[in-house]
């Protein structure tokens, strides 16, 4: 990993956090997660990321995923650090990949295996242990 600044670090987990929290509120309440992003801008303040590839109700994950890392990378002067969230299957169990990466150039692909337990109004989401990879550039061109 291209590692940055220990702020960039500190910013990185901070989306981390936001963007994990937010996937649980969504696999609570639904039970299914569509791809999204997060972003931290220039003032220091988070933001979701949503898309829509004009594919209909049901666009599948990766018209999703790019057309999230296009508006990051069309945005990439207001933003410092991007978050983008795809439920994945993992060693044939669900989890969550968050692809990470900040202007000062630190990468990472993070997977955190989960299972739901019950459903409706008691759906619970259970994570299993979190797994860092260093991971290339996608928003902040090529290190």
């Amino acid at each position: 990993m291209t590692s940055g600044s220990d702020d960039a670090q500190d910013e990185l987990n901070g989306l981390l956090n936001g963007a994990v929290g937010f996937a649980e509120q969504t696999l609570q309440r639904y039970g299914e997660l569509y791809p999204f992003g997060a972003a931290l801008d220039r003032a220091g303040e988070q933001r979701l990321l949503g898309a829509d590839p004009d594919e209909g109700d049901h666009p599948d994950s990766t018209s999703v995923l790019e057309a999230l890392y296009a508006g990051a990378g069309a945005n990439a002067d207001e933003l410092r650090a991007v978050a983008f969230v795809a439920d994945v299957l993992l060693d044939g169990a669900d989890a969550l990949r968050v692809e990470l990466e900040h202007s000062e150039g630190a990468c990472l692909v993070v997977h955190l295996p989960y299972r739901l337990e019950g459903d409706g109004d008691a759906r619970e989401v259970v994570f299993g242990d979190l797994v860092a990879h260093e991971a290339g550039p996608r928003i902040w061109g090529q290190a």
